[in-house]
Formats: C-alpha cells, structure tokens, sequence
C-alpha cells in the first residue's frame, strides 16, 4: 500500500466546496451525469433484457451502476481534491452480455468479483502507474480522441436527425461562445441544455413521459457462483475493460486537464466499487473518460472537482430512485442526448487531437487512432485496447528515436 499517493493536503470544507461551486461547474456536472444516465444506461437495459434478467435484477444492476459509483466519486473527489469520477465498464457491460447467452448470472457476478479482486492486487501492487508509465501519452490521447469523435460526429447526425433542435441547440451554443464576458455570465454548455429544453417542451415530438411519482430502487443480493470456464472467459478481457480500455481514457483526460490522478489510489477504488457493485448484480467500477472529460471542459482547473462533486450526487439521487428516472430519461429524444454531450465533449476532443500529434510519437498516436475508429473487436475485447497495441508496436519500430531519448 505505500504505493498510494497521499491524499491533498489540506481537507475539503464544506464552505470551500460551496465557494467553488459555480453555475459553470453544476451544468458541468449536470450534463456528466445525463450522458451517464441515457445511452449508457440504454446500454445495461438492452443487454439485461436481451439476458432475460428479472425487473428485480435489473433495477439491482442499475442501483450498483449509480448510488455505489456516485458514492465512490464524491469520497474519491473529496480525498483527492480533484474531479475523479467513477461509473461502470461499458466495453465490460457488453462483454457481460455475450457471456450471458451461455453462462447463468449467478457465473457471470462470480466473474464480477474475480475482476475485481484481481484489480485491487494491480493497483495495491504498483503496477498500474507503472504501466502508464510505460505507454506514451501521444499514443493514449491517440486511442481517446478515436473514442470520442464519435461525440464530435453525434452533433452532426443530430442536427440532420432532429433539426429544430439540433440547429437551436447549436446556435445558441456557438452565440454564447462568440463574446467571453457573455460566456462567463452564461455559460455556452448551459444555455445550449435551456434552449434544447424549451425545444422538447414546445415540441410535439419532444413530449417525454411525466415523472408521475417516484419509486424508490430495491437492490437485490445476487447469487455468485464460481465457474472456473466462465472465469477463463471474462475475468481477463473484463479487467482489460477497466484498466486498459476504460481507466486509461479517464487517466489521460485528467492529464491533459491539468491534473495528476493518483493511478494506484484509483485502481483500489475500481477493485472496491466493484466487489459492493457485483454484490447487487452490477458489473465493474472504471475511472470514467467521457464524464471525467465533461467535467473538465471548461472553467478554472482548482474548481473542476466541484463538478465532479455535482456529478456524484446526483447520481447517488438517480440510483435511489432508479425505477423512475430511468424511465424518466430514455424517453428523451436521443438527438438532445447527442447535442449535448458532443457540445459538452468539443474541447476535449479538440485537446486529444492536440496532445495526440503535437509532439513526438505522432505516428504511433495515428495507428492507434485508426484502429480505435475502426471499431473491430479482437477475442472479445474491444477495440480501444487494440488501439493501443497497435500504436505502442508501431511506435516502437519507426519512433526508436523517442524511446532512446526516454
């Protein structure tokens, strides 16, 4: 364990967290937790239907997915006194569902907590900074900018799919951006969700269902059982998943922010968070990149944890009242989900291209961009991963330059 970073110097007050948390910051991590609450939930719902999980289990796997990372995030931030917000493994969500067609979800939440045992010893190990340490950032930034321009190219198909709000969301985002003191009063993010949300109210087709009351999440202890093929199965792709695919992403946007992610403080918590979650059914903790990206799109870096803050709230109030705010939020139009996280995702995207091809090992960063975009899983592992194969091997054989100089 001396291999954790120490915690900020000096503690968190609650006066200082109000202080700090400003408009800018609260819409920051508003909007961090809607991407988290629609197509990534889309996702667990498609895949536990698909499964035929009970309505039980999966409102259980909701629950993990949000109250026990929203937790995690607001004691990780507050420690740390950086934005470090933590949700679910989506690539892992996906490889879950593939096991579930032949194995029993009793096997696959064995699996959760082999995953998650063998993350906590990485991370009280060491080895998980040491392996950032040895990947190049370019190479990184390379993989996540593959990752993320499909948020850049979602406010292109939005503005096609849904026009009137695509247009008025984007208009009122790029005006408030053109004057700075204009986007200090009101920020370009906050006012492009008023517009889009006055566009849903006004419009026929923007009608989503009445939050007529609200019901309260009941998680359900899930069975385990320990399949030595089931393991052989996920634990290893489910634990690239985490570290690899997901945690490497979330590692690099902070970076990149300004920040320095304590990796091994970071690991333990992705081990922990996922053993509580797989107690409830739910799949494995991961530092997230799209959220933890939004929640430092903008505004000064000393207050970005007070989005994240914002962030781990609200989700703690979403997982309580699962049931409800999950119907509540997939039946908003998708093309205001799209919108607004590709508005929200600009400027990071903006900076992983940036950090990507800047400097040295640009040509590394490029093959791991390509073969991230192609989106073309190997042996079940998704394509971010190989992604970062690809750049670290290219790199090493036409950048020799670069490593020899350290």
């Amino acid at each position: 364990m001396s291999s954790l970073a120490d915690p900020a110097a000096e503690p968190l007050t609650l006066s200082q967290v109000l202080r700090d948390l400003g408009p800018l910051q609260f819409v920051n991590g508003l909007i961090g937790f809607i991407f988290a609450a629609t197509g990534p939930v889309a996702i667990v719902l498609s895949v536990a239907t698909k499964a035929h999980l009970s309505d039980a289990q999966i409102a259980s796997w909701i629950f993990a997915c949000f109250f026990i990372n929203g937790a995690l995030t607001l004691f990780m931030t507050w420690r740390y006194r950086q934005p470090l917000c933590f949700f679910w493994t989506i690539p892992g969500t996906v490889l879950a569902g593939q096991g579930l067609a032949h194995l029993s979800f009793a096997q696959v939440v064995g699996c959760y907590y082999a995953t998650s045992l063998l993350i906590l010893i990485v991370g009280a190990t060491g080895l998980a900074k040491r392996a950032l340490e040895w990947i190049p950032m370019p190479i990184v930034m390379g993989m996540v900018a593959g990752v993320f321009l499909r948020f850049g190219l979602d406010i292109v198909r939005a503005l096609s799919g849904y026009p009137l709000l695509g247009w008025a969301m984007l208009v009122a985002f790029l005006a408030l951006s053109a004057n700075e003191r204009i986007a200090r009063l009101m920020p370009p993010i906050l006012g492009a969700l008023i517009v889009g949300a006055i566009v849903l109210i006004v419009s026929p087709r923007g009608a989503g269902e009445a939050l007529t009351g609200l019901a309260l999440a009941k998680p359900v202890i899930a069975s385990a059982a320990f399949s030595w093929q089931a393991m052989i199965e996920l634990v290893v792709p489910l634990a690239i998943t985490v570290l690899v695919v997901q945690n490497a992403q979330g590692f690099a946007i902070l970076q990149a922010a300004g920040h320095k992610p304590p990796a091994n403080a970071v690991t333990i918590a992705c081990g922990i968070g996922g053993v509580f979650s797989a107690a409830v059914g739910g799949v494995g903790t991961c530092l997230t990149g799209p959220t933890n990206g939004i929640v430092t799109s903008s505004g000064e870096r000393h207050r970005h944890y007070a989005a994240a803050l914002s962030t781990g709230g609200l989700a703690i109030v979403f997982g309580l009242f699962s049931p409800t705010f999950t119907r509540l939020m997939l039946s908003t139009p998708k093309e205001f989900i799209m919108m607004l996280g590709g508005l929200a995702m600009l400027r990071v995207l903006q900076g992983a291209f940036v950090s990507s091809f800047k400097g040295p090992y640009a040509f590394g960063a490029l093959a791991s961009l390509l073969v991230t975009i192609a989106d073309i899983p190997l042996f079940g592992i998704g394509a971010a991963f190989w992604g970062l194969v690809a750049g670290a091997i290219v790199s090493r054989i036409l950048e020799r330059e670069h490593y020899a100089k350290g």
